[in-house]
């Protein structure tokens, strides 16, 4: 089956891997379509009590989309108790991806927590200089999907459990890369958007989406072009471009 973006279609689960007691790995079968960077909408089938979720494209193949995705509700309490043959229903690809990035440029890859999600599928694309900075509260995970694909990975844990004690902002030597690219939660793209000065950056907000498409307006954020919706002019943005709200 063929999946077409603006259209909710059923998926049957291949896997669904628990990386940690929050996080979860998840591949759907299908003939999926979609560049790094952008997204699909995700909901249960046959039930109207739960938003649908975009996810980041984690990978994709000739199998199936696989997607890394946080439980945070009930939604996706819901969808992590899923199992091999159970199906989601999915809108996609979405949004717009990766800006396209010249073969030269050394690149860092810099993901808090989930924000490491949207780098995997980049990565395996990416044949020159490419380094991984991960950002996470607790434990690591998911880092070792990585491993043969990027030349450097550094850690950063809040609570000391691996790697360096602290933010990953704080370790990553910025002025090294010709761009930096940058998912996670908006108080860690905002401080580094301050540090980056002139560093060409992108940013992969995330966002809280009712439909995905941009007609709800839902997921709008400043910029300074004027307001974008996340989910249709983004949810990849310049860096330099994004407005951060005085409580983000």
């Amino acid at each position: 089956m063929i999946f077409l973006a603006n259209t909710y279609v059923k998926a049957s689960i291949l896997f669904q891997e628990k990386q940690n007691d929050q996080v979860y790995l998840i591949k759907l079968k299908g003939k999926f379509t979609g560049k790094p960077g952008q997204f699909y909408m995700v909901k249960l089938p046959d039930s109207d009590l739960y938003l649908p979720r975009p996810l980041s494209i984690c990978d994709l193949d000739k199998e199936g989309i696989t997607f890394l995705y946080q439980r945070v509700g009930k939604g996706t309490s819901r969808m992590a108790s899923y199992k091999k043959g159970d199906f989601l229903e999915v809108m996609g690809p979405l949004g717009q991806g990766f800006f396209p990035i010249s073969a030269d440029k050394k690149i860092a890859l810099v993901g808090g927590g989930i924000g490491i999600a949207p780098f995997l599928f980049l990565a395996k694309q990416w044949k020159n200089s490419i380094d991984l900075y991960a950002g996470f509260k607790g434990e690591p995970y998911f880092l070792e999907y990585f491993k043969n694909n990027v030349d450097k990975i550094t850690i950063a844990t809040e609570d000391g459990s691996a790697g360096y004690k602290g933010y990953i902002i704080d370790v990553l030597e910025y002025n090294e890369y010709d761009l930096i690219l940058c998912c996670g939660p908006n108080m860690m793209m905002k401080n580094l958007q301050k540090r980056i000065g002139d560093v060409p950056a992108q940013f992969s907000l995330e966002s809280r989406m009712a439909c995905g498409i941009g007609a709800c307006l839902g997921c709008s954020v400043k910029t300074a072009k004027g307001m974008k919706r996340v989910c249709h002019e983004g949810p990849v943005f310049l860096g330099q471009e994004v407005i951060f709200d005085d409580e983000d």
